[in-house]
């Protein structure tokens, strides 16, 4: 019969915690919202959300993509983001694992019959019940945690995707800015030795040779500063690969790349969904409000059941005799009277924490608009600059053609011709800069809208 009341007892208190769930409910906090996006056409609520287009579809090289494969299986910044996973995971089910009984076992030996301590085997059980919560509050703490460093695990694909991409992007177009400057050393020897020879016959004067000299030496400076770009961008790209430093397999040239451009823009309540850093900042906000309830919970007392059963006697040889069998249930309860306010601080400190955690996730909304906003920004006008320098590139070969014709032809100084060749030269840089630009400017917009980073 008394075993019958305190199982009852037993499962009772089993059962009331679920009624008795101290701390706070999670609320969502407010978002920062927008109409629209000054620079980005308006939204429509539209099944066309950026999470379809997956990063592969992105890029028209397979070398690029073949690069973007190697990240996503050695980079050591995602793998230490699954190891990170996987310890959280492991958190997970040690905590969880406070929720149910502890059942140990015992065993003493001692062939001294007066001694204190008697021979004994037994097992135990002894069973915190979570009856405020406290538990269930970590246990759910840690839920979100994880979550939270899947989400830190995309994000971290998500940058390494980009950053690959984008240090890809910069290679080539250092490639491609060292072949212009090869021409352009080319183009003024050339020039260099019919001045010369123009000089030596006593038809131009020493200026016009010194000229083409400085032009040729200013474009055989410039050389070796695009070498260590390409040399950078190249141990760069090792790094995210996960590679020891050297060479990098070329694809397509700069203006043979292309990314795709027509990546639809959701609205904003899409676009946070999307986010993974938005996502992580929220998990860690709703962590951090369990961990209220577990501060709470500690306020109040706790309550333990223990039970033992075994053999216990003086003698060896009679151990395991039925006269020797013993066992025992208890229950106690344990709380805290007065401690000068420890316990109440405790919630206050949690409860900063949690309110950090809701301004930090703010604060990740605000950026993430503001970085749709500037993304938006940077593809409209990067495509407009590009139109804009490659007019100029075009007007400054025919204008080079045309100065060069008018120098030999003894009409003008050849100060007009280097001021042309200069003109031409750093146009078609900037024009290749800009080639850069807005592929990268595409890539960052994909990122900034949560694209569909997924594997």
């Amino acid at each position: 019969m008394n075993k019958v009341k305190i199982l009852i007892v037993i499962l009772t208190l089993a059962v009331l915690p679920t009624a008795c769930l101290v701390g706070p409910k999670y609320q969502k906090p407010d978002e920062p919202q927008t109409a629209n996006f000054r620079y980005g056409p308006g939204y429509a609520d539209t099944l066309a959300s950026v999470v379809n287009v997956k990063w592969f579809d992105l890029f028209n090289d397979d070398v690029l993509k073949g690069l973007i494969n190697k990240g996503l299986e050695n980079n050591y910044d995602l793998r230490i983001a699954m190891a990170r996973i996987e310890q959280t995971r492991a958190e997970l089910g040690y905590s969880k694992a406070d929720l149910l009984p502890a059942i140990g076992y015992s065993g003493t030996i001692n062939s001294n019959e007066k001694a204190f301590i008697p021979s004994s085997a037994s097992a135990s059980l002894s069973w915190e019940l979570d009856f405020w919560g406290k538990i269930r509050h970590e246990n759910r703490a840690v839920q979100d945690e994880l979550i939270a460093s899947e989400e830190g695990r995309k994000v971290i694909l998500s940058n390494l995707v980009s950053d690959i991409a984008t240090a890809y992007f910069e290679l080539r177009n250092f490639d491609n800015q060292l072949i212009i400057t090869n021409q352009t050393l080319e183009t003024r020897r050339k020039a260099f030795d019919i001045i010369n020879a123009r000089f030596l016959a006593g038809y131009v004067s020493e200026v016009d040779k010194v000229q083409i000299e400085q032009q040729v030496a200013i474009a055989e400076a410039v050389i070796p500063s695009i070498q260590r770009q390409i040399t950078m961008r190249e141990n760069t790209i090792s790094i995210l690969t996960g590679q020891p430093p050297g060479p990098i397999e070329r694809g397509k040239t700069v203006t043979e790349l292309e990314v795709v451009n027509n990546i639809p823009v959701s609205i904003p309540s899409i676009l946070l969904r999307n986010r993974p850093d938005v996502r992580q900042a929220e998990m860690y906000y709703m962590a951090s409000n369990e961990r209220i309830g577990v501060a709470q919970a500690m306020r109040f007392p706790s309550f333990n059941i223990a039970a033992i059963a075994g053999f216990a006697s003086s003698k060896v040889s009679t151990l395991f005799d039925g006269s020797s069998y013993v066992q025992n249930a208890s229950g106690s309860i344990a709380g805290p009277i007065f401690n000068f306010g420890k316990n109440k601080r405790r919630v206050e400190i949690y409860r900063q924490i949690a309110e950090e955690s809701r301004l930090s996730y703010q604060k990740t909304c605000i950026i993430a608009l503001s970085e749709v906003e500037q993304s938006l920004q940077n593809v409209k006008t990067y495509k407009e600059e590009w139109a804009a320098r490659d007019r100029q590139v075009i007007a400054a070969r025919k204008n080079l053609e045309l100065s060069e014709a008018r120098y030999y032809n003894g009409y003008v100084s050849y100060l007009e011709v280097l001021e042309v060749q200069r003109s031409l030269f750093d146009a078609e840089l900037s024009l290749s800069d800009l080639t850069q630009s807005q592929l990268a400017s595409m890539i960052q917009l994909y990122r900034a809208l949560g694209g569909g980073w997924s594997l």
